[in-house]
């Protein structure tokens, strides 16, 4: 009697145990990255509440999870599944190749590489282009009276520049700039992440920095933004990216994610990243509230 009981509860727990690998499984999950700054954390999250509004999928968020290295390795890898990108970005650090200035062309470009090279597609851009710039403090600018990075060459050595060590690793990044507009800056340029730069120049540690051109900080810090006249900086037009083998389980995701084809101009890209860079505001709710206003999450 005691051995049938035995037996029984041996078959209850491998029954038990079949029972929940099967759900494993059978559930379906992708993961969201994004790269460490606050625009792109908001991006992933934006798509992360989609793909739960829109579908049964679901999500795991990896946000914040690094520099465009970091990131490009883990969906490279498998290990995130999809996260927001630019089309300078791709075709410059990613691809290795020259800056094509025409958005269209560029766009086309890095989504047939990527797809070709990486098995990575392209999805469609959200409208906005957070292209970097030079930015400089008031002080100088009323100093100098400068417009353009040809004008900013003609006193650089006058001026300390900082900006984010990824800047310093980029092809389109500080050796390319200084060699295009031949400035000639003050001292060793001052190397920090991300997250410091714009307090550094705000605290008046440096006098110019690179910039996204959406950057919320542009406004919180008063910041005059150049003019880059002889096209340097390509287009850096945001779209999803996502794994071809992930589509292929969840083809829904491409017109999940499409909804946000044009949807985001600079002008409102700017002040979202506002609202969480200078605000304060809940990247989860800044997300919430716009795709709510959208009429997105119906």
């Amino acid at each position: 009697m005691k051995l049938k009981r035995i037996i029984g509860l041996g078959l209850s727990i491998v029954l038990l145990l079949a029972i929940a690998l099967t759900g494993c499984a059978g559930s379906d999950k992708i993961v969201i990255g994004s790269k460490d700054f606050s625009e792109n954390i908001l991006l992933g999250e934006i798509f992360g509440q989609l793909v739960e509004a829109k579908t049964d999928i679901k999500v795991d968020r990896k946000l914040n999870l690094g520099g465009t290295f970091v990131c490009f390795e883990a969906i490279k890898k498998g290990d995130i599944d999809i996260y927001p990108d630019y089309t300078g970005t791709g075709l410059t650090a990613q691809l290795k190749m020259d800056v094509i200035s025409d958005p269209d062309e560029a766009y086309r470009v890095v989504a047939e590489e990527f797809d070709k090279q990486f098995g990575i597609k392209w999805l469609e851009p959200f409208g906005f282009n957070n292209t970097y710039t030079l930015a400089v403090t008031q002080e100088v600018y009323k100093q100098y009276g400068m417009e353009t990075f040809s004008d900013l060459a003609e006193i650089s050595e006058n001026l300390v520049f900082g900006a984010e060590h990824e800047f310093f690793d980029r092809q389109d990044g500080y050796d390319g700039l200084v060699e295009t507009y031949s400035m000639t800056f003050k001292g060793e340029p001052k190397k920090m992440n991300v997250s410091l730069k714009y307090q550094a120049i705000g605290n008046g540690d440096m006098d110019v920095t690179d910039a996204f051109s959406t950057d919320g900080a542009i406004m919180q810090y008063d910041l005059v933004v150049l003019e880059d006249d002889l096209g340097f900086f390509p287009p850096y037009y945001a779209a999803p990216i996502i794994r071809n083998d992930t589509l292929e389980k969840h083809p829904e995701l491409e017109d999940v994610l499409n909804v946000l084809a044009d949807a985001i101009d600079d002008a409102a890209m700017t002040e979202l990243n506002y609202k969480v860079d200078v605000e304060g505001q809940d990247v989860a709710n800044v997300a919430k509230d716009f795709l709510t206003e959208r009429g997105l999450l119906d």
